[in-house]
């Protein structure tokens, strides 16, 4: 590899294999698009609209889980990894476990591939979403109660 101010090129075997302009903005990738691997360049030409589509087969939390992971970036094909991880999901689990994960992570405001991952490992899906109601307390002469501020 040979960096300049300008640009920065990589060689193998001692001949130029790849050159590109060099960004200096903090945290901006620049790829160009024959440099990705063909899997990649396969994901990348698909539309977000298609992985929504799958999304909306599995069910409409499904659906809506997908949607906000790829509204979350300013790319939408910055959440492509994080789609394809549900996606795969959804080939490991059944489609009910997938949507009831993405109703969890709905609820609880994790909305991320990870989130749903961990939903389903631990079963975490098939649990009741609402905690059980705390029992009430037990009278005692040191509680005043809500009167006793008005």
């Amino acid at each position: 590899m040979h960096a300049t101010p300008t640009t920065i090129e990589i060689f193998h075997q001692g001949k130029r294999v790849a050159s590109q302009v060099r960004t200096h903005k903090a945290y901006t990738a620049i790829t160009i698009h024959e440099h990705r691997p063909a899997s990649h360049r396969a994901h990348l030409d698909w539309p977000p609209s298609r992985m929504i589509q799958w999304a909306a087969t599995v069910g409409p939390r499904t659906r809506e889980v997908v949607e906000r992971v790829l509204e979350a970036f300013p790319h939408p094909e910055m959440g492509y990894r994080s789609c394809l991880g549900i996606i795969r999901l959804g080939q490991r689990y059944p489609v009910a476990r997938v949507e009831a994960a993405a109703q969890r992570a709905l609820t609880t405001g994790a909305v991320s591939y990870k989130s749903m991952d961990s939903i389903l490992r631990r079963s975490l899906d098939q649990q009741p979403l609402n905690p059980p109601a705390a029992r009430p307390l037990p009278g005692h002469d040191n509680i005043r109660g809500a009167a006793y501020f008005e």
